[in-house]
């Protein structure tokens, strides 16, 4: 830990502070959409949006390997797979609720797909590993002023719509009936996640993405009282989680995104646990206390 502290310190080394800069601007977004993803339950189609970015990312790649402009970049082809996989899903979502679950699961597919093929027709060959898993210690000043933009509206929109997104959320239906734009908010939703994803991917990675979009929310809703509470209890267990993580990897030289994955993990999974046992002792409690009743 000492060592992680004094590279923070070190001029010599300004990526571990763009670092840790990004593990708290990430944690903020993980904390409000994670919380809004897992009250939705659309954890579904967050993952085949964060896996559809692949393809963008090699399309991206290809093409300028092929001499195409240098502002057909890997951030502007995953953008571009994001959004149309956000809009796709919404779409049929919102038409044939009946197919929604094949369009995530094609989307997932072809977009991993298609972005192994275009890696592969690569000139060098890119290994889709640091795409799949990211480098939080390759995060640029740019990639921080784009996550602290990004930000700065999420939570605006939220402080501003925050009792129609909250409505939305939990009674679609009894919601429209109110007046509540639902349509709007849900492609909104989708889309800012979208966005969300392409920037976050540099910090877990395309694969993990989706897991700290799910499992900080995921533990905080076992204490949560409402969904603002679960905003800002994931928001708060998802710093310390990504901040922890990223002093045990540079400790023990492990992958960042993974350990703080894996953090992540191990707590939810404690949680899940420490609930069930919970709710089976309430149960044998309340057996007991019906068979004393009866006697």
């Amino acid at each position: 830990m000492s060592g992680f502290l004094q590279a923070l310190l070190n001029p010599a080394v300004p990526f571990v502070r763009n670092a840790l800069i990004g593990s708290v601007l990430a944690a903020f977004l993980f904390g409000v959409l994670g919380s809004l993803v897992t009250v939705r339950r659309i954890a579904g189609l967050a993952g085949a949006i964060s896996h559809t970015v692949l393809g963008g990312i090699g399309l991206a790649l290809f093409l300028a390997s092929r001499g195409a402009p240098k502002w057909i970049s890997p951030m502007l082809g995953a953008l571009v797979f994001a959004i149309l996989a956000a809009l796709t899903i919404s779409v049929v979502s919102l038409k044939a609720k009946q197919r929604e679950d094949t369009v995530i699961n094609a989307l997932w597919a072809i977009g991993m797909s298609l972005g192994v093929v275009f890696l592969a027709k690569t000139p060098g060959y890119a290994d889709p590993m640091s795409y799949l898993f990211g480098n939080i210690l390759l995060v640029t000043s740019g990639d921080l002023y784009l996550l602290a933009a990004l930000n700065v509206i999420v939570i605006a929109l939220v402080a501003r719509y925050y009792r129609h997104i909250e409505a939305a959320s939990f009674d679609e239906e009894f919601a429209a009936t109110k007046g509540v734009p639902v349509t709007a908010i849900y492609l909104g939703l989708l889309l800012i996640i979208a966005i969300a994803i392409v920037l976050l991917q540099t910090f877990v990675g395309i694969v993990m993405v989706i897991a700290m979009l799910t499992l900080p929310a995921g533990t905080a809703g076992y204490f949560s009282r409402n969904l603002v509470g679960m905003m800002v209890n994931a928001t708060i267990l998802s710093l310390v989680f990504s901040v922890s993580g990223l002093a045990v990897s540079w400790s023990f030289d492990l992958p960042a995104g993974a350990v703080i994955v894996l953090l992540s993990g191990a707590v939810f999974l404690a949680f899940s646990m420490g609930n069930m046992l919970s709710k089976r002792n309430r149960r044998k409690a309340d057996q007991q206390t019906e068979l004393k009743g009866s006697a």
